[in-house]
């Protein structure tokens, strides 16, 4: 069996062609001028990006460690992009790398967030990362309900920061 070989390029070419012809369409169309473009869209308060503070930290090369970071929300393209990596199809549990790779906008200081950070992520904080991911894409917040195990009373914490116990 011959296996094709995935680049960035065929890539990008593939998503292209596999867009919406409304997207094609409008990649074709001429660009207005300036004045007769539409405004640019307001801010609807619908949020985008999310904070997060790891349990654990990630530590880079120079032993750093870095705790707080942001993911922006999912699109469509990002969930779709994993599924034609040849590390995802050789092992399907390396999706939810790819995936936080590239939906993690900053952790520290690094910007440049990629699937070779997420590999080098504590477990801990990787099953962070993945709950924080699917609280944020299906559910639309970082609340999560709890439990006290001493008085069972019932409340809410916020995922996205801070320590527990901390208000």
């Amino acid at each position: 069996m011959r296996r094709r070989t995935v680049t960035a390029g065929s890539l990008e070419e593939f998503l292209e062609a596999t867009a919406p012809a409304a997207e094609a369409a409008a990649a074709e169309e001429p660009q207005a001028p300036a004045a007769a473009r539409p405004a640019p869209a307001q801010d609807h308060g619908l949020r985008t990006e999310f904070e997060f503070e790891l349990p654990r930290g990630y530590v880079d090369e120079a032993g750093t460690l870095h705790r707080h970071g942001a993911m922006r929300l999912a699109t469509a393209r990002d969930e779709l992009r994993p599924q034609i990596d040849l590390r995802v199809k050789e092992n399907p549990a390396y999706l939810s790398v790819v995936l936080l790779g590239q939906v993690i906008t900053r952790l520290g200081t690094i910007t440049d967030v990629h699937a070779g950070i997420v590999e080098r992520m504590y477990a801990t904080d990787v099953a962070f990362l993945q709950d924080f991911y699917r609280r944020v894409n299906s559910e639309g917040h970082t609340r999560a309900a709890v439990t006290c195990p001493h008085c069972e009373g019932a409340f809410e914490v916020d995922l996205s920061g801070g320590r527990l116990g901390e208000s």
